[in-house]
C-alpha cells in the first residue's frame, strides 16, 4: 500500500513540474545508468563524464537531486580544478605584459661597467647606453647595479692597505667606571694598532689636560714609532694636547662628530674591557680600579685570542705541540682562565 501511494504521489509531482526540468532529470540518471553499465569491475568517469555534471551544474539548479554516482562535492572539485587549467592556458597564450625582461647582453654591459668604472653611478651608465643605442631606464639600471658581483680583489687592496700602514697607527680614549660610593673614575689609555698593544693605561678623577700630556710622555718616552694618533673630539683634548701630540713628532688625527666607529679599534677593546671585567666588579678607587686594569692589560696581551690578530695574542702567544693533559690556570680572579699542555 505504502509504495503504491509514494509512485502516485511521484506521478502527480512529476505532471506538474516542467517539461524542461524532466527532460534534464531524464538525461541525467540515463547518463549515470550508461556510466554503471559499462564493462568494468569498477565504473571510472572519463572527462566526458566530468565535462557533463561541470555544464549541468551551472544550466540546471535542481542537479544535486538527482546526482547519485559522485557527491556534489566532487563536481565543485571537478569545476574548479577546470577553471584552474583554463586560466593557465590562456596566461601561456596571451601576450606578456608587465616590464620586459632586462636582456642578458645588457646585463652584461653594466656589470662590466660598474667592474672597470667604480666611481661611475647609474646616471652616468645610463648615458653610455643610450649613447650605444640601448633604451633603458635610469631605474633599471639602478636596480641591477645593487645586484652586480662584487670585486674580491678590490676587498684584498683595502685589507692589504690597512695592514701596511696599521703599524703607524695609535689612538687613545676615554671611558668611565662608577664606584662603589657612587663617584665616577676616568680611564684613559693608548692603543697601537699592529699588534692591540695597550701602550698605557690610567685611572684618574678629574682628567685636566695637564694630566693627559703627562700620560702622553708616559706612553711615548722617547721619540714614538708612530706616525698617526687618532681621538675624538672629547673636550679634554683641547689644544695643549694637541700641541703634545705635535711634539711627540706624531699627527693628531680628530675623528668626526659622533663617528666613534672612526676609533674603532680604542672602542673595542674598552668594549672587551667591560664584557669581560668591569661588568662583573665593583670599583673600590682609583688604586683598586687601577690594579683591575693592569690585570687585564696583562690577560689581553699574553692569554686572550683576539679574531683580528688570526686568532693570536698581542705577545705572540706559542701554539701547543704537546699531547700531554690539559691543565687550567685562573685569570682575573676566576673570571677568565688559561689552558695549557703539561709537560
Amino acid at each position: 500500500m505504502v509504495p503504491f501511494v509514494r509512485l502516485c504521489f511521484g506521478m502527480l509531482v512529476r505532471l506538474f513540474r516542467r517539461r524542461r526540468s524532466l527532460l534534464l532529470e531524464n538525461l541525467a540518471l540515463r547518463q549515470q545508468l550508461f556510466t554503471l553499465t559499462r564493462r568494468h569491475p569498477r565504473p571510472t568517469l572519463s572527462l566526458i563524464d566530468k565535462l557533463f555534471w561541470v555544464i549541468a551544474g551551472r544550466v540546471w539548479s535542481d542537479w544535486k537531486h538527482s546526482l547519485l554516482i559522485v557527491t556534489p562535492e566532487t563536481v565543485v572539485r571537478w569545476h574548479r580544478t577546470g577553471f584552474r587549467m583554463y586560466w593557465r592556458l590562456i596566461s601561456k597564450v596571451r601576450k606578456q605584459v608587465g616590464r620586459r625582461p632586462t636582456p642578458k647582453e645588457v646585463r652584461d654591459l653594466i656589470f662590466r661597467m660598474i667592474a672597470e668604472n667604480p666611481t661611475w653611478g647609474a646616471p652616468r651608465i645610463h648615458g653610455e647606453l643610450r649613447m650605444l643605442g640601448f633604451d633603458l631606464s635610469e631605474r633599471t639600471i639602478s636596480r641591477w647595479m645593487k645586484r652586480a658581483p662584487r670585486d674580491p680583489d678590490r676587498a684584498k687592496r683595502w685589507i692589504a692597505f690597512l695592514h701596511n700602514h696599521r703599524e703607524a697607527i695609535a689612538a687613545m680614549d676615554f671611558f668611565t667606571v662608577p664606584t662603589i660610593t657612587f663617584g665616577v673614575l676616568y680611564c684613559f689609555l693608548v692603543i697601537c694598532h699592529d699588534r692591540r698593544r695597550i701602550l698605557h693605561v690610567n685611572v684618574t678623577k678629574h682628567p685636566t689636560s695637564a694630566w693627559i700630556i703627562q700620560q702622553l710622555r708616559e706612553a711615548f718616552p722617547f721619540e714614538a714609532s708612530q706616525k698617526y694618533l687618532i681621538f675624538d673630539r672629547d673636550q679634554k683634548f683641547g689644544f695643549e694636547v694637541i700641541a703634545a701630540v705635535t711634539a711627540t713628532r706624531m699627527i693628531p688625527k680628530q675623528t668626526s662628530f659622533r663617528s666613534p666607529w672612526q676609533n674603532g679599534v680604542a672602542e673595542r677593546w674598552v668594549g672587551s674591557c667591560r664584557r669581560d671585567l668591569l661588568d662583573h666588579i665593583v670599583a673600590l678607587n682609583e688604586r683598586h680600579l687601577m690594579r683591575l686594569l693592569s690585570e687585564y692589560v696583562r690577560y689581553h696581551h699574553e692569554d686572550r685570542t683576539h679574531l683580528g690578530l688570526e686568532k693570536g695574542t698581542p705577545d705572540g702567544r706559542i701554539r701547543s705541540e704537546a699531547s700531554g693533559r690539559v691543565l687550567s690556570q685562573e685569570r682575573l680572579g676566576g673570571l677568565h682562565h688559561r689552558y695549557n699542555r703539561a709537560a
